[in-house]
């Protein structure tokens, strides 16, 4: 296991929220942060602190990506034509891993990057391992045949506490998923809310 995975709890309690919706998140049981110093209390955010918040909840939400890898996200979404904070979300939610997290394949994104990394996922029928892999509208996410009778997939199918988002169509008897659409912020059912345009301001003014 690796470190950030065994450590995806104390991101909620970092910031404070159950940022995957989780019903087993310290969260729900604790609000304060971690380490010793985690129930002072919080003073007034600066702007500054309120886009870096916004940032770190967003990076974290997708399995903790690196910070270069994410300002590229970021650059990438400036560069093209429209809303910039639309245009960020649309590129996270293309990423295979978390295309292959909300086709309830697997129970969490941090385990759906394992999964990619695994071989267990086929793109148009081809193996892809590489959980940053850019999905495009109307391609083809399956699951490896030697590989649908996992556990852990097998659970997460049936997991409760999140649906298949619309600009998926999931059929989970054959283990395939089809990606509809790019999404905007508004289709993303992100348990807590997430603000693009603080992450925007965060890279426009550092």
């Amino acid at each position: 296991m690796t470190k950030r995975t065994s450590a995806k709890y104390k991101i909620d309690r970092r910031m404070g929220e159950n940022i995957w919706g989780r019903p087993k998140s310290p969260v729900n049981r604790r609000e304060y942060g971690p380490g010793q110093h985690g129930q002072r209390r919080k003073g007034k955010m600066s702007d500054f602190g309120l886009q870096l918040r916004a940032k770190q909840k967003l990076k974290g939400y997708y399995g903790d990506l690196t910070e270069k890898q994410f300002k590229r996200i970021y650059t990438e979404a400036a560069r093209v034509k429209g809303d910039t904070g639309e245009n960020l979300v649309g590129l996270l939610e293309r990423r295979l891993d978390a295309v292959v997290y909300r086709a309830k394949f697997v129970p969490t994104v941090f385990a759906a990057r394992q999964f990619v990394n695994h071989g267990h996922v086929l793109v148009n029928g081809k193996r892809v391992n590489i959980p940053s892999y850019r999905v495009k509208e109307g391609d083809v996410i399956e699951v490896r045949e030697k590989s649908r009778q996992m556990t852990a997939l097998l659970e997460a199918v049936q997991l409760p506490e999140r649906d298949v988002p619309d600009y998926i169509e999931a059929d989970h008897s054959k283990m395939t998923a089809t990606f509809v659409r790019t999404p905007g912020l508004a289709d993303v059912p992100y348990p807590v809310m997430m603000e693009p345009n603080l992450v925007i301001e965060y890279y426009a003014q550092n």
